[in-house]
Parts: structure tokens; C-alpha cells; sequence
């Protein structure tokens, strides 16, 4: 039995992968915005053991969110599910940063550098992130016009650059990252064509399984299989580059 932290999880993918994660034996804590939605995620998932309250958009709510889970005592895997989709316009948060970059990049470097070390950490990502490259002058979209598919891209392009760079900070930790596909959650839409169900297995087993595949790292993984990552992300200097980025704009230095 296994104790599993999962970013965004009060509906969704995150809650799905909870409720897989709780059928298995193993304990869950999810993590909501707001009492409201921890409210209904508490009814959805009962037999969960804990839910923590933050919002992933703002430094501070990052930080407390944090401090939340580490209350609770440590965890063996955190599942970095907490993600938003495409926006129309450049809409920043109140800390002046995108806010795809602040909750899809930012939150998941400071929730890894925050929490306690787990065993495992899982970042989701998407298929697309191989349609991105990594602007390093222009991470925050201020020169070039805004181009919500693109920035949605490009962080998801973070999220495997993140879990490689700490693949190779921490070589005792198995980080890995995955595409659940193009599920019809939220927001995927209902246009959306892969399974929901089969959208959740991948995290919840790179979590928790002790098969070979599972108990590798620096992979990146669709439906159970591993398959190639854009290339940029094999770039350790690019790694680099986001993680030294990441500690400046947030304020939390590298974790050691």
C-alpha cells in the first residue's frame, strides 16, 4: 500500500486516477482550488484519506498547498495532474505571470522542491508538447503574440523537461511523465477521442507498480507503453535553463 499526493484532482482525470489509486488499497489525498470543490470531491471519493485546498495559479497558494501536504506526513508518489487547456488571450495571474505557465510549469517545480521527497514522482503531459520548442528568451510570452495552443504546447514541452531535469537531481527517485491521451474530461471536450478510463491508468501505475517498465526512470509513457519524447527534452542544458528559471520566478531555490 502506497500513500499518493495528486495535483488537481477533484474531478477529472486526477479524481479518476484517485479512485483507481483508492480500488488498489492505496491511500489518496487529492488536492482541490477551493472548499467548494473539495467539498464535492469528498463526495465523489469518500474513502479518500485526506484533501488539501490551494490554488495552483498563485505563488502563495502553491507554497500553502505545500506546506498542506507536508503536514500530512510523506508521501510515496505525487501525481502532477493539475493542468488548464487553451485561452483565447495572455490572462496573468496576481503574481503578473500566465497563468497556463503558473499552474501547467510553476506549480509543479515548486510542489517537487517543496514537498518532502517521495519515491516517485508522475507528470502528466500531453502528446502535444512535440508540436513545442523551448523559447527560452520568451518563456512568458511577453515579445511574441500570444498564441494560446502554442503556450499550452510549450508547457507541457515543461512538464517533461521538469521530470527529466529531477530525474537526473535526484537518481533515487523515479520521475517519469506521460500523455493520458485526448480524454473528454473538462478540458479535453466531448470532441475528444481516446478512452477516459484507459486516461488514467498510465499515472496510477507509474505511481504504485513495481513491473520493470514502471520502476524506471526519466520515460515518458502512453497507455502503459514508453515511447519518444521531442528531443529537446533529452537537452540537459535546456533542463537547466527551466529549472534555474522556474527557482528564480517563484523564489524557491533548487532542491538540493
Amino acid at each position: 500500500m502506497s500513500r499518493i499526493f495528486i495535483s488537481g484532482s477533484s474531478t477529472g482525470l486526477g479524481l479518476l486516477a484517485g479512485k483507481l489509486l483508492v480500488a488498489q488499497g492505496h491511500r489518496v489525498t487529492l488536492h482541490a482550488r477551493n472548499n467548494g470543490r473539495a467539498t464535492d470531491a469528498r463526495r465523489e471519493l469518500p474513502e479518500v484519506e485526506d484533501i488539501v485546498v490551494g490554488d495552483l495559479s498563485t505563488i502563495a497558494g502553491v507554497r500553502a498547498v505545500a506546506e498542506q501536504a507536508n503536514a500530512s506526513g510523506r508521501f510515496d508518489a505525487i501525481i502532477h495532474n493539475a493542468a488548464i487547456g487553451h485561452q483565447d488571450t495572455r490572462v496573468l495571474t496576481a503574481d503578473g505571470l500566465p497563468e497556463i505557465f503558473s499552474i501547467n510549469t510553476l506549480a509543479p517545480y515548486m510542489l517537487t522542491a517543496l514537498i518532502e521527497k517521495p519515491r516517485r514522482q508522475v507528470y502528466l503531459s500531453s502528446n502535444m508538447h512535440r508540436q513545442a520548442n523551448f523559447n527560452s528568451d520568451d518563456i512568458m510570452w511577453k515579445s511574441r503574440p500570444w498564441d494560446g495552443w502554442a503556450a499550452y504546447s510549450e508547457s507541457k514541452l515543461h512538464d517533461v523537461l521538469l521530470a527529466f531535469g529531477f530525474a537526473r537531481m535526484w537518481p533515487d527517485v523515479l520521475s517519469n511523465t506521460l500523455s493520458p491521451g485526448w480524454v473528454p474530461t473538462r478540458m479535453g471536450g466531448a470532441a475528444a477521442t481516446d478512452d477516459l478510463l484507459e486516461g488514467c491508468e498510465t499515472q496510477a501505475w507509474l505511481a504504485t507498480s513495481n513491473e520493470t517498465r514502471a520502476l524506471s526512470t526519466s520515460r515518458y509513457f502512453f497507455h502503459l507503453k514508453e515511447t519518444a519524447p521531442h528531443e529537446q527534452s533529452r537537452d540537459t542544458s535546456i533542463q537547466d535553463k527551466l529549472l534555474v528559471f522556474c527557482a528564480e520566478v517563484s523564489g524557491v531555490p533548487l532542491p538540493k
